[in-house]
């Protein structure tokens, strides 16, 4: 459910520790889409990137996890997918992570479903 009393500025430092958690461990393809227009999401951005790996999805995974806590004071609210490692996911309520495996990303295809939503990149948050 979306957290409605973030500000926009507390909302660009935890995407921003997002992209360097995911960047420190050589996180693939990032994505972030702006879901912020769309009343019927549950957040306002998902970010979606790939490892090579069971043990490199984890490894992205955990980095976001640091940076976020290290940086910002926030924890997920949920975590899942921490079993198989194929897709994690980490709910940041307005921020919603998604460290995939390549395989998994390209079944799912996150971003063709979400495909009216804007594509930020890192430099326009």
């Amino acid at each position: 459910m979306r957290e409605e009393n973030k500000s926009e500025k507390q909302i660009k430092l935890l995407l921003d520790n997002i992209i360097k958690g995911i960047e420190d461990k050589k996180g693939l393809e990032i994505v972030c889409l702006d879901l912020s227009k769309f009343n019927i999401a549950v957040c306002d951005y998902f970010i979606i990137c790939h490892g090579t790996s069971s043990t490199h999805v984890r490894a992205i995974a955990d980095s976001v996890e640091d940076f976020v806590k290290k940086n910002t004071g926030i924890n997920p609210s949920r975590r899942e997918g921490l079993t198989n490692l194929e897709w994690i996911l980490l709910d940041y309520l307005d921020v919603v992570v998604h460290v995939f495996q390549e395989e998994f990303r390209e079944h799912y295809k996150l971003e063709d479903l979400w495909a009216d939503a804007p594509v930020k990149s890192k430099e326009k948050f």
